[in-house]
């Protein structure tokens, strides 16, 4: 038996703040965050849009844990948003706001940013999830992070959930991915072969003055700079509370399993950038229903029997984290399809995308 109870978990989640009667984006002047301070302390902070909260956990022992986080963390959130004559959902965007409309935050770093980044940061209103993986050492995550970026793509199918930008539908699953592209320091990493190569290498952009610090690098999977984590950053920010800790369970397992091999020396094949690319462009267009690579094979493989694959290979980690029961609720996810799917769904029923946001609004606590 390892010890795998130090793959402790966190999860960060952005929320979008709407009016109840036109469901338009609102900014909200840092209102809902100053009361979601009261209860839930540093666990609620503004973003660089007005029109979004973010919310983050505490370090959480197991799946179960986070779970019950999340759900009082919106439960809260959404209470306090009514209140204050406001409502709130999860997307990875709006339906159709635009974001030229929307108020930047006074925050200082954010309008640094904003100076740096111009209209990219400016039209950068989305809504994504991370999750926070903890690990022994950064030795061992930088060993885990090469090794599970294999898997991103599959797991940001499962979390596809903004098929609309700007009143338009896109044709992407995910096109939060597309808006967010024109960010510099994104993306799928490449391979490190070492934690002094990665370090060496974020002390070389700031010392030429690229970064001011290794926040600023905003890839899809990063060994965090200050915990002692494997950050994943690829997901749009699912619509339910349960698709969030289904996809919560898979990146910790495939972190357990991972550091598993590794202690019984056998290596994962680390495969190109170039090549998860590939995957990742396919999960954005077609989400669950779509083809991806299987490298190995070097054959095209459903996306959704690559997903039953992976929750073979993860199997064995399942029952020591606790964490079966929500990991194979990504069976709901195929039966039920993403909030992507089940967006164009109620578009194509109705025709209308106010009725898109009232779905997004009535799924938050599901």
């Amino acid at each position: 038996m390892t010890n795998l109870q130090q793959f402790t978990i966190g999860v960060e989640e952005e929320y979008m703040i709407l009016d109840p009667s036109t469901k338009e984006l609102k900014s909200h002047q840092k209102t809902i965050v100053t009361e979601g301070e009261k209860i839930f302390k540093d666990k609620i902070k503004a973003e660089m849009h007005q029109a979004v909260v973010e919310v983050g956990t505490a370090v959480c022992k197991n799946v179960e844990e986070a779970y019950q986080e999340i759900r009082t963390l919106r439960t809260g959130v959404a209470t306090i948003a009514k209140d204050l004559g406001y409502s709130i959902g999860a997307s990875g965007t709006h339906p159709f706001s635009l974001w030229e409309k929307q108020l930047i935050s006074d925050n200082s770093r954010y309008q640094d940013l904003l100076n740096e980044l111009q209209q990219a940061a400016r039209s950068n209103l989305i809504f994504g999830l991370h999750v926070h993986v903890g690990m022994e050492d950064r030795k061992m995550a930088i060993h885990i992070a090469n090794t599970a970026r294999y898997f991103l793509p599959h797991i940001y199918a499962l979390s596809t959930n903004s098929p609309f930008w700007e009143s338009r539908n896109t044709g992407y699953k995910s096109y939060r991915s597309k808006v967010f592209d024109k960010f510099p320091r994104t993306g799928i990493p490449d391979y490190f072969e070492s934690i002094e190569a990665y370090d060496n290498f974020v002390q070389l952009l700031i010392k030429t003055n690229c970064i001011d610090d290794a926040k600023k690098i905003w890839w899809d999977l990063r060994v965090h700079p200050v915990y002692n984590t494997i950050e994943f950053r690829i997901c749009d920010v699912p619509m339910t509370i349960q698709e969030t800790i289904t996809i919560t369970a898979l990146f910790q397992a495939i972190c357990a399993k991972i550091y598993t091999l590794r202690r019984q020396n056998i290596n994962f094949i680390n495969y190109q950038r170039a090549l998860i690319n590939e995957n990742k462009w396919r999960a954005s267009r077609y989400g669950i229903d779509g083809m991806l690579i299987d490298f190995g094979k070097e054959k095209e493989m459903p996306v959704k029997e690559l997903i039953d694959e992976l929750l073979e290979f993860v199997d064995g980690v399942l029952d020591e984290l606790g964490s079966r029961a929500h990991a194979e609720k990504v069976q709901d996810i195929f039966k039920c399809g993403t909030g992507a799917d089940r967006q164009l769904a109620t578009f194509n029923n109705t025709g209308s995308l106010i009725e898109v946001v009232k779905t997004i609004e009535d799924s938050f606590l599901a």
